[in-house]
């Protein structure tokens, strides 16, 4: 699976997806983007766009994006806080389609 990390996440989340091709946003040369253009982007070389922003769904309609969404659920976005949420985000990517939004927190 071809997963984005958002900006707002730590860049060496990507290490605990070692299965999986990992970019950061940053990696992209797309960090300071909007969402949308984001999104536009990311739907045409990802599957999953992984990001902390719980308004995304009120933000952006994204049924017309052909890309998945996780929204990471933490106190702070902190690579120590978010590593518990690992284990649900790797069975989440396993059955994940398109234009599906899931919600992973503690």
């Amino acid at each position: 699976m071809r997963i984005l990390i958002d900006e707002c996440l730590p860049r060496k989340l990507k290490w605990e997806l070692p299965e999986h091709t990992t970019f950061t946003v940053q990696e992209k040369g797309w960090a300071g983007m909007k969402n949308g253009e984001l999104l536009t982007r990311a739907e045409n070389e990802f599957d999953v766009w992984v990001t902390a922003d719980q308004n995304i769904e009120s933000q952006q309609n994204l049924e017309r994006f052909n890309i998945a969404v996780v929204v990471l659920i933490s106190p702070r976005n902190q690579l120590e806080l978010l590593l518990p949420l690992m284990p649900q985000l790797h069975e989440v990517l396993r059955n994940i389609q398109p234009r599906q939004i899931v919600y992973i927190e503690c």
